[in-house]
């Protein structure tokens, strides 16, 4: 400001430099030196104005703290003109201010000039559509009709409207083997999608941890945390894992936290052929850890006979244990690793099983991701006997069980599989088809 103030005296002094009269001129005074008090007086003036402005300048350079300007205190229409130049995101932070400024940044005429910029049609350059021309002039003429922050909400809403859209189209694709969308991994980058644990300790503090690593497998998602700033296990009360999104999706600086997910309303499927059990269902199975497969493999027309329900379960066998062509290898030592920012190690015998099971229609029936172990097992009696030492695996949910056996080869050093059984809660399959099984 100080040097703005030095520019016009500048201009002001050589005006008046300009109009000064020649010494003893037409009109000159009597007086020492001929000089009449004008012009000269008022360079003087000047000069002395200047010189002042100049010591102000150097004094507001040496202390900042004096010539500080309170943007609280400016008035609304500089306000409104700097907050014209946010975008959007940066515009909803400076809303949150406090109140003032949340009124300022609900302004209509700057959320209509970026509801335009984002939504307007393309034109090419060939051809001006003269039609969405006039929709967007008539928007503006409407501005004032509109209640505050009325193209704000409009934005906000079309926008996640589109990140839906886009959603939708690149979750169309399905896998033939997993019967999941192929595109996951690019979904979730474009969504903006991530997850955080919300611990809680007894004293009411809460700790908002975000995920420092992601990997998008065929059938699951891997998260990781790990950190120095953990608080102690035995201060918690709960844990709660949230899905995070941001209001944008180009930008991930406001996230939300979304609600607990709920599975769509199921609609029974028609059973033709109840009689018969289940037939033509197809398993996909991987077992992995920080990168490395251990197992990824597909087994197709799965069935099971209406006989084999016993307990509530309907057995559906994957893997004859005495059906040597069918058994697996698992490739390399099973080991689920972990790492921190300081450690790292491997959990032995340990790893993640993702297993998706579709009917047949292709649809998932069954699906989970969890953490598994090769637990040491007796030999069976009534199988055939193997040479090395025999393990199992277990895993159970409300949609049922799975177990599977293994063992271990010591020439080879490798665990095969020799069986594999699924057992499926008849109250799954009811629900799923509508049948009284």
């Amino acid at each position: 400001m100080a040097t703005g103030r030095g520019r016009f005296l500048l201009q002001h002094w050589l005006g008046l430099q300009a109009l000064r009269p020649p010494l003893g001129g037409v009109g000159a005074a009597p007086g020492s030196g001929g000089l009449r008090k004008g012009a000269g007086v008022e360079f003087a003036a000047g000069c002395t104005m200047l010189k002042q402005y100049a010591r102000c300048g150097r004094t507001c350079e040496g202390s900042s703290a004096g010539c500080s300007v309170s943007l609280d205190g400016m008035p609304p229409e500089i306000l409104l003109k700097i907050l014209s130049y946010l975008d959007a995101v940066t515009l909803l932070c400076a809303g949150c201010v406090n109140k003032r400024f949340y009124h300022l940044a609900n302004d209509n005429f700057i959320w209509i000039r970026i509801y335009s910029t984002a939504f307007s049609p393309k034109r090419s350059s060939w051809k001006v559509n003269s039609v969405a021309k006039t929709a967007v002039s008539a928007n503006l003429l409407s501005v004032e009709d509109k209640e505050a922050g009325y193209w704000k909400k409009e934005y906000i809403t079309k926008q996640i409207a589109s990140v839906k859209a886009a959603l939708a189209q690149l979750l169309k694709p399905v896998s033939p083997y997993t019967g999941l969308p192929v595109k996951t991994k690019e979904a979730i980058r474009i969504s903006g999608l991530g997850w955080v644990i919300i611990l809680k300790e007894k004293s009411g503090r809460e700790y908002v941890m975000e995920h420092v690593e992601l990997s998008v497998n065929d059938s699951s998602v891997t998260i990781v945390w790990y950190g120095k700033n953990w608080p102690r296990l035995a201060t918690l009360s709960t844990l709660n894992l949230c899905g995070v999104t941001p209001v944008f999706m180009d930008r991930s600086k406001i996230p939300i936290k979304n609600g607990p997910y709920e599975l769509p309303p199921h609609t029974p499927r028609l059973d033709d052929t109840p009689e018969y059990g289940l037939h033509g269902y197809q398993l996909h199975v991987d077992m992995h850890s920080g990168g490395i497969f251990y197992l990824c493999s597909t087994f197709r027309n799965l069935f099971t006979k209406k006989g084999h329900i016993e307990n509530g379960y309907a057995k559906l066998i994957v893997i004859h244990l005495k059906n040597n062509t069918e058994h697996l290898p698992l490739v390399g030592k099973v080991g689920l690793s972990w790492r921190t920012d300081v450690f790292d190690g491997c959990i032995k015998s340990c790893s993640i099983m993702d297993m998706t099971l579709l009917d047949e229609y292709g649809q998932p029936f069954w699906c989970f991701s969890a953490p598994v172990c090769l637990r040491s097992s007796p030999r069976p009696s009534d199988g055939p006997q193997f040479w090395g030492q025999t393990y199992h695996v277990d895993y159970v949910d409300s949609a049922g069980r799975l177990h599977m056996e293994l063992v271990w080869i010591p020439e080879t050093e490798e665990h095969f599989i020799v069986s594999l059984v699924l057992y499926l809660s008849v109250a799954k399959i009811n629900h799923w088809f509508g049948t009284q099984y």
